[in-house]
């Protein structure tokens, strides 16, 4: 049988997928068999990309949010002439190789996002959709598209059952997306057999009443894919669903449509039987025609052309829109204005003070307008996040260009989408909502430290402190959950001037999430010229009362309790005990700093130590040597003002004074 070059193009894809699998005798080849139609369809026809700058800032974005199906990205990657070498391929799901189990931005070249937990890809892509119609409504003048591109996806049964894409997809039809276009690989099987077993609705209709554009295919029918795309490109004001009708392990004689090809290699028999079944050669491993290699790596030539289309394109607007020019390619290099601190308010000291929140609001006001790139929004809590510059405009489907989100009661797609648009480039996306919400967001923050995507989350009502709202909305367990992630800065400011720092902190991480974490209640804002400057927050920890010395003990605190901690000095002092009070915003921040000055704020010499926090105490053993020497929660909380539950709970300065004196005793 002699099989067209366009069918040999596809088989290959799927060859590659199975020789890796079963070498590394671990993985999903079914997913590439059974999407590789769509794949060679989309890449080699529709997909605009550079293999040589994957980068390059007006590329399509391709986002597998089907992870498990690694192996057909990474044979696409090969095929169309990325840096992903054949040994690469080979040493699939081994150490120290770039092609590891799910995708990895960062890791892989042409990766845009980590995928795998299902779901997290789908929402990532709404955000870099988002992303594209943001920018293109700042910049774009007349005919000078310089953004403009699409964003694509694969997605499977899974990601479609997962709860973070019913509420990104509702949030995209809201939106209008209509340069969002998915492939939805509905091959009607999951890991423990037929979709029937619990999934059986109509997903069409679902995403149509979503406010998406649908077009049911035969996903193995490649002029059907062709016009499905054109069609779907055609939409302007709706994201597009093409459901696609596949078959998982495709050609496979004993596996195709079981969960047999889901999980786990096919094995050698299988493999040969179905390279039979495909027509070519079962004795070759790993093996490319020279001719379907030729005619995928057309893609390099085809990239460079249309980038250096589109830089004559940018050289024209910036000598027609100069200004406007530089800020986009600052704001795409992920710079930000110098002296852009020097907007950040400074507080007066104030016995009554303000809560962080709203000092936190009163720095967006301040920055907004310094920082282009800030694109801001709350899960349906603005009020109480205060998240919402003064000057900031509503983003809705006829205004992409403002600068505000109402993203809705949907805090997980909220942090995926912010994780999506922070790696399209160009924004500096931050959401808000409560603390003890932070867990429908957590999944998205893990992954923002796993990728280092330097998304901003802003966390209010942080403690017991919210009062009357009870239990369900007190976050007692949620700053130990938050430090415990890697590669995430947890910062929660004292005061006015903190918070201040915490936010440039956060807007200064382009290394990780950041989460700042506020309150609601009042808090004293302290006198800098008594006590010591809050720059020391960027530090993650200062000496509060560095003039008090030789101090006997360290009472260290966070947020709410820095004051406590005050109060307990005092009393102490009164007593004859001098004490060191530590003001600890960040864990991590401090960490970070050379040793020589996590000993000058905390000298080892002084053993007596005691930490205060209205959270369990968990973490804090680091610092005070055991948990039994820290005043926090051990127990949910509790519906009354913060002040009787402060009371009750034992969050007070005699409790810190009891514990310092027990130690010194």
């Amino acid at each position: 049988m002699s099989l067209s070059l366009e069918q040999r193009c596809v088989h290959t894809i799927r060859t590659l997928s199975m020789d890796a699998v079963q070498k590394a005798n671990s993985g999903h080849p079914g997913m590439p068999m059974g999407m590789a139609d769509v794949a060679y369809v989309l890449w080699t026809e529709f997909l605009k990309h550079n293999p040589k700058n994957p980068k390059w800032d007006n590329r399509d974005r391709f986002v597998l949010s089907a992870g498990h199906g690694s192996m057909l990205l990474y044979s696409l990657l090969h095929l169309t002439g990325y840096d992903l070498s054949m040994e690469e391929i080979k040493n699939f799901r081994q150490w120290g190789s770039i092609t590891p189990g799910h995708p990895e931005v960062g890791i892989t070249p042409g990766v845009e996002t980590t995928t795998g937990p299902l779901g997290q890809g789908f929402a990532n892509g709404i955000g870099m959709a988002l992303a594209e119609a943001h920018l293109g409504a700042r910049f774009n003048k007349g005919d000078q598209n310089i953004i403009d591109h699409y964003t694509y996806a694969i997605v499977s049964d899974g990601d479609l059952m997962e709860g973070v894409t019913q509420e990104a997809a509702s949030l995209a039809g809201h939106l209008k997306l209509g340069k969002l276009i998915y492939y939805y690989d509905d091959n009607k099987i999951t890991i423990d057999g037929s979709t029937d077993l619990a999934f059986t609705e109509d997903v069409q209709k679902r995403f149509e009443a979503y406010g998406w554009h649908c077009i049911p295919i035969d996903g193995h029918d490649r002029d059907a894919i062709r016009k499905a795309t054109k069609e779907a490109q055609s939409v302007t004001d709706k994201p597009s669903l093409i459901l696609c009708r596949t078959h998982i392990g495709f050609g496979s004689p004993n596996k195709q449509d079981t969960a047999g090809s889901h999980g786990s290699p096919l094995g050698d028999d299988e493999i040969n039987l179905t390279k039979k079944e495909y027509g070519v050669d079962p004795e070759k491993t790993f093996h490319i025609d020279d001719d379907v290699l030729d005619f995928y790596r057309k893609a390099v030539d085809k990239g460079a052309e249309a980038e250096a289309a589109w830089n004559k394109k940018l050289d024209a607007y910036k000598s027609s829109n100069a200004d406007l020019a530089e800020e986009y390619t600052s704001i795409m290099s992920g710079g930000i204005p110098k002296s852009w601190n020097e907007v950040l308010p400074v507080f007066d000291a104030d016995a009554k003070g303000m809560a962080t929140r709203k000092a936190s609001g009163l720095v967006l006001d301040a920055i907004t307008e310094k920082i282009p790139a800030l694109l801001g929004g709350s899960a349906d809590l603005t009020g109480s996040n205060l998240t919402k510059a003064q000057s900031a405009s509503i983003l809705q489907a006829d205004n992409y260009g403002g600068t505000y989100i109402h993203y809705g009661i949907r805090e997980h797609a909220m942090g995926a989408m912010m994780n999506g648009m922070a790696l399209h480039g160009g924004v500096i996306p931050f959401g808000g909502t409560f603390l003890v919400f932070s867990d429908y967001c957590r999944p998205t923050i893990r992954l923002a430290g796993l990728s280092h995507i330097p998304s901003v989350f802003v966390f209010t009502h942080d403690s017991i402190g919210l009062g009357e709202d009870g239990p369900t909305h007190q976050p007692v367990e949620h700053l130990a959950a938050l430090r415990s992630m890697i590669n995430v800065k947890v910062l929660r400011p004292a005061d006015a001037n903190e918070t201040a720092y915490a936010w440039r902190a956060a807007i200064e991480n382009n290394k990780g999430p950041s989460c700042l974490v506020l309150t609601r209640q009042n808090l004293p804002t302290l006198d800098r010229t008594k006590y010591a400057s809050a720059e020391g927050t960027l530090k993650g920890a200062y000496t509060l009362n560095p003039n008090d010395k030789d101090p006997k003990a360290i009472i260290m605190s966070t947020g709410s309790e820095v004051e406590i901690a005050l109060k307990a000095h005092e009393m102490l002092k009164t007593e004859g005990i001098t004490t060191r009070v530590v003001s600890m915003p960040s864990f991590e921040l401090f960490e970070a700093q050379d040793e020589a000055y996590r000993n000058e704020v905390m000298p080892k010499a002084i053993k007596t130590r005691v930490a205060v926090e209205a959270a369990v105490p968990m973490g804090w053993e680091h610092y005070t040597g055991s948990r039994e020497n820290v005043v926090g929660m051990t127990s949910y909380g509790a519906s009354a003002p913060f002040e009787t539950l402060y009371e009750n709970f034992g969050i007070t300065a005699e409790a810190v004074a009891k514990k310092v004196k027990a130690q010194l005793a």
